[in-house]
């Protein structure tokens, strides 16, 4: 009887082992890899993005994809708790409401802060975050007075402009040395002006046009904005590219 009993023991002590070792693994961390660093910090998985393909928020999923942060997209934008019912507009745990793009990018970044980033990096990137919203949106979008976008100010030369071109003749990114959020910041503005107006040549700034080329070609802005924006952005900026050689004929041809 009392053998009978241990056997009985035995078997369940097994059965135990044998389901905590399936079920262990759906409770280990999840290892996030940010910037190629993997990390091990479990990350909530709740971050929800009001928003649609069509507006300006898929440079939100652009951002989280760089930083490898998984995100979803809200099934019903009635729901959206922007107080102006704007988009984008990003919800995650504990009640956290986050709107306007340049704010959803810096608590993108600080969710995925496990990447170590100097003082310095960090100043950088969020001083590119403000400036793309506060100085460079108001040149690619000109606005009538009830906020409505009816031109971009990138058909004509633009003394911030010429700066910024100047800053990309010597470097490739934004922050020395990698590709950051800035460049999320920076590059989705200036890549949605040939979206929404199709044959403006921005050839004058050549390192402009290098550099949205990059940033368009990185695997996160085709998951971000779909392959065929990619792909029209591309050839877009190719052929902008061809702009200060065809201009070098016409003088050439000039003389004659």
């Amino acid at each position: 009887m009392i053998n009978s009993l241990w056997t009985i023991l035995a078997l369940l002590l097994v059965d135990l082992l044998v389901l905590d070792a399936f079920i262990q693994p759906f409770h280990q961390k999840k290892a996030i890899k940010i910037g190629g660093v993997r990390d091990n910090t479990s990350l909530s998985m709740s971050l929800t993005l009001y928003g649609s393909q069509g507006s300006r928020s898929p440079l939100v999923n652009w951002a989280a994809y760089e930083l490898d942060l998984e995100i979803k997209m809200a099934d019903n934008l009635g729901e959206n708790p922007h107080p102006f019912k704007q988009i984008p507009c990003l919800v995650d745990d504990d009640d956290v409401v986050v709107f306007e793009s340049g704010a959803i990018l810096v608590y993108l970044l600080n969710k995925a802060s496990s990447k170590k980033l100097s003082e310095s990096q960090k100043a950088s990137i969020l001083s590119w975050i403000s400036w793309a919203n506060a100085s460079l949106d108001p040149i690619c979008f000109l606005e009538t007075p009830d906020g409505k976008v009816y031109d971009t100010g990138l058909k004509k030369p633009n003394r911030r402009i010429d700066t910024l071109d100047s800053l990309l003749g010597e470097q490739d990114y934004l922050v020395p040395g990698e590709f950051t959020i800035a460049d999320v910041a920076v590059a989705a503005y200036l890549l949605y002006v040939p979206q929404f107006f199709p044959g403006v040549d921005l050839s004058r700034w050549p390192n402009i046009v290098r550099y949205m080329k990059d940033c368009a070609s990185r695997d996160a802005y085709k998951d971000a904005f779909g392959e065929r924006v990619q792909g029209i952005l591309i050839e877009s900026l190719n052929n902008m590219n061809g702009g200060d050689e065809k201009e070098e004929k016409k003088k050439l041809f000039g003389m004659f």
